[in-house]
């Protein structure tokens, strides 16, 4: 979560998103789909190691994948979710992600701090559907309020994330094609902001002076991501997103060392079984 927080602070999710856009869609647009479908996903993945970092994560992934998309229960590009149904156009999920550490040693502005643990997310969201633009569209406003748990020799909380999103879906785009577009602000506590951004004065230097960090705004960001099948079984995608962290609360940290920073990803998907029974049946 500390590279891209749903696309911001969580690289792994922001992988996994890049899948299909729409694999894992609302329960209305995946009517018809598979109940369950598995599979391999391999892909390349760049992003900054942290928030405004100068330093840049590189990973080349190969992962199995597992949907479900249960009425109740579902397992998609957004981790896992209990969901609610509160009307036609709301609905409430519990959800949990996770994303990948970082090595201080590998990070030159942070020689000598701790490194950033494995971090897992989990709260509820708020899922809004919004009036459709168009024909074959979905807009949607995601209300995520999430826990950041790090595993690194123990477990901590290390604070609250919200992050207001707009979504556009466009399934089917003819040929295969479908395409996902997302707007949104991620907003931080003050722990949080501090696990990244704040300098206690026991790892001050003069290049590196102490700094407290505060509750605010961590970063607004624009996504998109587009997939075309192949064939039944195998899909492309590609994926481009841009941070811009010059309105965070904490650009005076000594840690916040740029303003804007893209991310790219392009891989492919590989269903190897599906279920015989479909959702809505």
């Amino acid at each position: 979560m500390h590279h891209a927080l749903t696309c911001t602070l969580r690289p792994l999710a922001a992988a996994l998103a890049l899948l299909c856009p729409g694999l894992g869609s609302a329960q209305a647009q995946s009517s018809g789909l598979p109940l369950w479908e598995v599979g391999a996903f391999a892909g390349s993945l760049t992003a900054p190691a942290y928030p405004a970092s100068t330093e840049r994560m590189n990973r080349n992934l190969v992962l199995p994948y597992f949907i479900y998309r249960g009425e109740r229960l579902s397992v998609d590009r957004d981790g896992v979710d209990a969901r609610l149904r509160l009307g036609p156009d709301y609905e409430l999920d519990l959800g949990v992600s996770g994303s990948f550490p970082a090595t201080s040693n590998d990070i030159a502005v942070r020689q000598g701090m701790p490194d950033l643990g494995t971090l897992l997310e989990f709260g509820p969201r708020l899922k809004v559907n919004l009036p459709s633009p168009g024909p074959g569209l979905r807009l949607g406003l995601d209300l995520p309020l999430r826990e950041v748990f790090e595993f690194s020799g123990g477990t901590r909380s290390q604070g609250l994330v919200f992050e207001p999103t707009l979504v556009l879906d466009a399934a089917n785009l003819g040929g295969g094609w479908s395409l996902t577009a997302k707007a949104g602000l991620t907003w931080g506590d003050q722990q949080i902001n501090q696990y990244f951004y704040g300098v206690s004065s026991a790892y001050a230097t003069a290049a590196r002076p102490a700094f407290e960090a505060q509750s605010g705004l961590m970063s607004a960001r624009a996504s998109l991501g587009t997939s075309k099948s192949l064939s039944p079984d195998v899909r492309v995608f590609g994926y481009a997103r841009m941070d811009y962290f010059g309105l965070s609360a904490n650009t005076a940290s000594p840690l916040h060392l740029q303003n804007s920073s893209p991310s790219l990803g392009l891989g492919l998907t590989w269903t190897l079984g599906r279920s015989d029974a479909r959702v809505g049946e």
